[in-house]
């Protein structure tokens, strides 16, 4: 497959118009009039050229994309979500190979090049997922980088045997180590957290933790998590995704929470959820934080909404941290791109020489127009390869 592209008369970012000579996907040089005899060439016309959209936080085992309409009757409470999908998951047939091919094509569609996904174990399904993402992975390769993460769902400690199946994810090269709700879920946050941090020790993998606690619970978990990262030496090896107890009003609680984010280098995921207390995102990035977003669960059994467009998803992390003007709206882009990237340590990012050549051409005057308007007239370009138009994939869904 040709890796070397000249992409001509693009505006990187919303700048002026340039070329992009892609050699051996990479971009090797930004310039006006650029040559490149029997190189195939792709003119933007004038449009927008933007790093690849990077899906910080999904779950591509359990959407029911292609599976035709399913009612919602699970009950508010996050457990009773928890019980009521894995209670589905055999009778519905949701097969992790093939449903985590369906929701990432679509995501290629819409211009995402890298994707975190979380990967449900747990003792009645085992390594199902892991084995079905990993055939997914190999089979995406060429359109989509997909990094993930071991995660027990289901509670670690208060179903017996998880913990051994965690252990084996990570040994078949499951490349994060996932928690989830040390307080409420397991009931146990020392015993929670001293599993996780130890799976991490024995693997040498980095950590991403669901952390829906809110208020002076989550902040509970927070402090035994920054514990645990300076008595262990992980700075900057840790991840806390949704961490609501951040978006609670009173700043004695969250100041110095977001103070310690910064010191232990410790990464934010957002969602920008509508029911929930959300972390403030300019807060956390002038600390210097970083901080990324992802779609969460996609039309699955907890919720009948999402549909993998990060673009869609920067527009809802604005409108959930009210942002109007167009340097606020661009932070909100930023979770969907670089602040994506960083969270995932994802080398050779961006639209400079050098950089990997993951990007997508799109309609629009500026950034914050192609987030609040999310033309479907998109472009996608992998390690230098013309991968998805106006929506379409070139793989084929199963």
């Amino acid at each position: 497959m040709a890796t070397d592209l000249l992409i001509r008369n693009a505006r990187p970012l919303g700048g002026p118009a340039t070329d992009l000579l892609i050699r051996s996907g990479r971009i090797v040089e930004r310039a006006t009039g650029l040559s490149a005899p029997g190189v195939p060439i792709e003119d933007a016309g004038g449009k927008l050229v933007l790093p690849g959209l990077v899906e910080a936080h999904t779950h591509l085992d359990k959407t029911l994309l292609g599976m035709g309409w399913h009612p919602h009757g699970a009950g508010p409470r996050i457990i009773d979500k928890i019980d009521h999908e894995r209670a589905l998951k055999g009778p519905l047939d949701i097969d992790p190979a093939r449903q985590s091919a369906r929701q990432a094509l679509q995501s290629v569609g819409f211009g995402t090049t890298h994707i975190r996904t979380h990967l449900d174990i747990d003792t009645d399904y085992g390594l199902w997922a892991v084995e079905g993402i990993a055939a997914t992975r190999e089979r995406l390769r060429p359109v989509v980088d997909i990094d993930r993460v071991a995660f027990p769902q289901s509670g670690l400690l208060r179903r017996p045997g998880t913990l051994e199946l965690m252990d084996r994810a990570l040994a078949m090269g499951v490349e994060v180590v996932g928690g989830l709700d040390p307080c409420a879920i397991d009931r146990d946050p020392k015993g929670h957290l001293d599993a996780v941090f130890a799976l991490s020790q024995k693997h040498g993998r980095p950590i991403d933790i669901h952390l829906h606690e809110p208020g002076e619970m989550g902040a509970f978990s927070l402090e035994l998590i920054f514990e645990r990262i300076r008595a262990l030496g992980l700075r900057g090896q840790v991840t806390v995704s949704h961490a609501f107890c951040l978006g609670a009003p009173d700043r004695d609680l969250v100041d110095p929470l977001i103070a310690q984010l910064a010191e232990l280098d410790v990464a934010i995921m957002t969602t920008g959820p509508a029911s929930r207390p959300a972390p403030p995102v300019a807060r956390l990035l002038a600390a210097g934080i970083r901080v990324c977003s992802g779609s969460d669960g996609i039309r699955d059994t907890w919720s009948p909404y999402g549909n993998g467009d990060m673009l869609e998803r920067a527009m809802l992390v604005g409108l959930r941290n009210n942002f109007r003007r167009d340097e606020d709206v661009e932070l909100a882009f930023h979770t969907c791109t670089r602040g994506g990237a960083d969270a995932m340590r994802i080398a050779g990012y961006g639209l400079e020489p050098g950089c990997a050549a993951d990007l997508v051409i799109v309609p629009g005057e500026t950034v914050t127009d192609a987030v609040v308007s999310r033309p479907t007239d998109r472009v996608v370009v992998k390690r230098g390869v013309v991968v998805a138009r106006g929506g379409v994939c070139t793989v084929v869904a199963p």
